[in-house]
């Protein structure tokens, strides 16, 4: 009996090798890939189907799939084609398993040394970088870096609120906020040094400092967009849905897109908390954005306005379509002019308050 107890486990022991080879599984250490597959929060259904894909592209160390952005982007543009060659882009568990590679996707970007790293001095800030200012019982004020030097910091001459007669900046003590584009916002409190409002082209000269502290990082990745969409406004956000919409609705540039929400250009003005449903083509879909206008750049001079919109949460299959585009998996982050745009109607339109994406 004891020598049956022995034998079985080996001869089992036996069988599973033989397995192995006959799979191909052998020719890759695939005991390390199913445990960087359950480190990484996937099951042993999704880690079996990303071994697949490891074989299929005929990777030389499949764990590369689960710390190289290359290889990670590659999985996901193999699955997307599989699902779609089998009929499946709206399947509920072939989405859900796509949503959970976008997921680790995030994860990874995330860890690169420029989301972890941060500004430590403003000595680092870039030129042309928008700055919100801020006062005791002033402001908001914005202003946008000219120039960075190794003693001071130049900044155009800041737009905001009528100040009081005779009013100098040379000396005040202000705050100034920023949002450092794919990174996350900063604050810090500085002195103006001097105030050159009598120069043709009117600046401050601000002092720098250490003290610069990380106030906000970004929740999620956002990509560039140069495309025409159309918006079509809600009475509010209940009325949101996915639906596409066969009308042209009002023209509008879409500039930038992210799971969380875009920046889209308008004619004319809109007021904050105006509820939209904004739809354009990405990644040869169509993809349905529904939001709330949290900010809103006017400009005067040209009668048109720059809205940020904070989007709901979109179905799995909508995010896949918006993450494709923002991860370029299938490289196609190319855009088109928009010539002219329909202003949002007349009972729609309010004064709206100077507000920045910051």
């Amino acid at each position: 009996m004891y020598f049956l107890y022995v034998l079985i486990p080996v001869v089992l022991l036996a069988l599973l090798i033989l397995y192995l080879r006959s799979t191909k599984i052998w020719q890759f250490p695939w005991i390390k890939f199913f445990v960087k597959g359950k480190e990484a929060g996937f099951n042993l259904r999704e880690i079996n189907l990303l071994r697949k894909v490891a074989v299929e592209g005929r990777l030389k160390d499949p764990t590369s799939l689960f710390w190289s952005i290359k290889q990670i982007d590659g999985s996901i543009r193999n699955v997307l084609l599989k699902y779609k060659s089998q009929g499946m882009e709206k399947d509920e568990t072939a989405n859900k398993f796509i949503a959970k590679l976008f997921d680790f996707r995030k994860r990874v970007e995330f860890q690169l040394p420029k989301y972890k790293m941060g500004l430590k001095t403003t000595r680092e800030i870039s030129n042309r970088q928008r700055v919100k200012i801020t006062m005791p019982g002033m402001g908001p004020f914005f202003s946008i870096v000219v120039e960075n030097l190794r003693k001071y910091f130049a900044l155009s001459y800041p737009k905001g609120p009528k100040l009081p007669q005779g009013f100098n900046w040379r000396g005040q003590q202000i705050g100034v906020y920023f949002w450092r584009t794919g990174d996350a916002g900063y604050f810090f409190t500085t002195k103006v040094v001097e105030d050159f409002y009598d120069r043709q082209y009117p600046i401050l000269h601000v002092g720098h400092t250490t003290s610069v502290i990380r106030t906000q990082k970004r929740r999620s990745v956002r990509a560039v967009v140069k495309r025409n969409a159309g918006i079509f406004p809600l009475k509010n956000i209940d009325e949101a849905n996915e639906v596409i919409e066969q009308g042209k609705g009002f023209k509008a540039f879409l500039m930038d897109i992210s799971e969380d929400g875009s920046a889209i250009l308008i004619g004319g003005k809109a007021k904050l908390g105006l509820c939209l449903k904004m739809q354009v083509e990405l990644s040869g879909s169509m993809v349905v954005q529904n939001g709330i206008v949290k900010g809103v750049n006017y400009d005067e001079a040209k009668n048109r306005s720059i809205l940020h919109i904070q989007a709901i949460t979109p179905t799995p299959f909508m995010r896949n379509l918006i993450l494709t585009y923002v991860y370029n998996i299938f490289a196609e982050q190319d855009g088109e002019i928009l010539d002219k745009f329909t202003p949002i109607p007349e009972e729609e339109e309010e004064e709206p308050p100077v507000t920045d994406r910051l």
